[in-house]
């Protein structure tokens, strides 16, 4: 049996593979690393694209495709019948939240103004201070999955009130459904998508999403891009009365001279949320755990329903 990763240091990141397994690096499209014929287990590479999946054509035995990302958009409905789709939920829990509130923080704290302040030599107290804080605020966790609770728990400490949403109530946990937004959004003052892209969630922000959040609360997007209307944050944003801060868009890469990355009070990074030194351990760490899952014929882990 084959095992095909997308990286050369998985193969020692692994760990301990099963009798019989060989594991080999897919680096190159172009160029498989050996006969298909007998992989059984694919990993594709972090963050693939459409394009990716046209791959799952050259290979006819494979059983498993195990994704490096929490996401699993691109292969929903493109897997073959079959062919079971798990992903990386749990890898990028702790990175995520850090970009969360990283962001958070340096958008309330105005550090985007004095960077920029800052390349051009200019002294700005007068015109920042006093900022806002993170201390008090009404934060609104939309998708409180595993990368919710990490995020919540790392603000924790900042003295902030949490609502959570997810895509059913949970009441147990205090945890409100979606169909709750229009009641919640109103008392924000920090909104955070943390949900995955399915038909449910495209589009979700929206004007009447927008328009329901208070005067200066800030719209936090570590989701991705097409959960939001970019038209619609566009037009919302121009008018000065929100902010953002931004790890994903549509379209993505954002392209030269879009709007988005003129507005003083949008915050833009480079999709870059889960991408850390520590990613390739982690995400290798449960690809050995799955494998030898598969091998064993145990139960395997993350696997993906009707897009989650």
């Amino acid at each position: 049996m084959k095992v095909w990763i997308p990286h050369p240091a998985g193969v020692e990141l692994l760990g301990e593979v099963p009798l019989g397994v060989t594991v080999e690096p897919w680096t190159d499209s172009a160029a498989p690393p050996s006969d298909p014929a007998g992989v059984r287990f694919w990993v594709p590479p972090f963050l693939a694209v459409g394009e990716t999946t046209a791959m799952l054509a050259r290979l006819p035995d494979v059983a498993v495709v195990q994704l490096l990302s929490a996401g699993a958009e691109v292969w929903v409905d493109r897997v073959p019948e079959g062919v079971t789709l798990c992903d990386a939920r749990g890898v990028h829990d702790s990175s995520t939240a850090e970009w969360v509130v990283t962001a958070i923080l340096a958008q309330l704290r105005a550090f985007p103004t004095m960077i920029r302040a800052q390349a051009r030599g200019e002294w700005v107290y007068g015109d920042v201070a006093p900022t806002d804080e993170l201390a008090g605020k009404r934060v609104l966790i939309v998708g409180a999955g595993s990368i919710g609770a990490a995020v919540r728990a790392r603000l924790a400490p900042f003295d902030v009130e949490f609502t959570l949403v997810a895509r059913t109530a949970r009441p147990a946990e205090g945890v409100h459904a979606v169909r709750d937004l229009p009641r919640l959004l109103p008392t924000a003052d920090v909104v955070v998508l943390l949900v995955p892209l399915t038909d449910a969630t495209r589009g979700m922000v929206d004007e009447r999403f927008l328009a329901a959040m208070p005067d200066g609360a800030l719209l936090v997007n570590a989701a991705r891009g097409p959960v939001a209307r970019t038209d619609a944050l566009v037009a919302e944003l121009s008018r000065g009365r929100l902010r953002a801060a931004l790890d994903v868009t549509d379209p993505e890469p954002l392209p030269a001279g879009h709007p988005l990355w003129e507005l003083p009070n949008v915050l833009l990074t480079p999709h870059v949320a889960g991408s850390v030194r520590g990613l390739l351990p982690r995400a290798y760490r449960l690809v050995g755990e799955q494998l030898r899952r598969f091998v064993a014929g145990e139960p395997l882990r993350n696997r993906v329903v009707e897009g989650y």
